[in-house]
């Protein structure tokens, strides 16, 4: 297979983004964050494997990317956090600027896993969906984190202002 194959790409991808997750975990996050977080990365390794198997010769638990998880654990973390009025940027706490690169990233599989799908070439149920509430989740960690440092979300601003 080609290295710039979709499926290459796709499986590729959550591998780089279970990479930024291990970059993140080596920073300091509030209580019980770390642990869940090596959850996902397991189920990100479990997801990769089973993109990188289009012909299912490993055995694949598709309910490993069960998005209810991920929603219970972003409803926790926003119950400590004010509603957002206003587009923030990436930053803060160094932990949190990692939050938000891994969401990028996250973003980026997401892309990439629905291009491959979109192809018709075979593309795990659930999937999509897990990568999309794992970039909402690390959305919302990034300013858990920033909250629990006592940093304020870096507020975008119109006009090229940065708060």
């Amino acid at each position: 297979m080609a290295k710039d194959d979709p499926r290459v790409e796709a499986y590729g991808t959550v591998d780089e983004l279970n990479a930024v997750l291990g970059v993140l975990l080596a920073e300091p996050l509030p209580e019980g964050t770390a642990a869940r977080l090596g959850r996902v990365q397991v189920t990100l390794f479990h997801l990769g494997s089973s993109l990188a198997d289009p012909e299912g010769r490993l055995e694949t638990d598709a309910s490993r990317w069960d998005t209810v998880g991920l929603e219970a654990w972003i409803d926790d973390m926003e119950k400590a956090l004010e509603p957002l009025k206003a587009f923030i940027l990436p930053g803060g706490t160094r932990a949190a600027a990692l939050a938000h690169l891994a969401r990028t990233v996250c973003r980026r599989a997401e892309r990439r896993v629905l291009a491959l799908a979109s192809s018709g070439r075979g593309v795990p149920d659930g999937a999509v969906a897990y990568l999309n509430r794992l970039s909402d989740l690390l959305f919302v960690l990034a300013r858990r984190v920033n909250r629990q440092a006592g940093v304020p979300d870096v507020l975008w601003k119109p006009g090229g202002q940065r708060s």
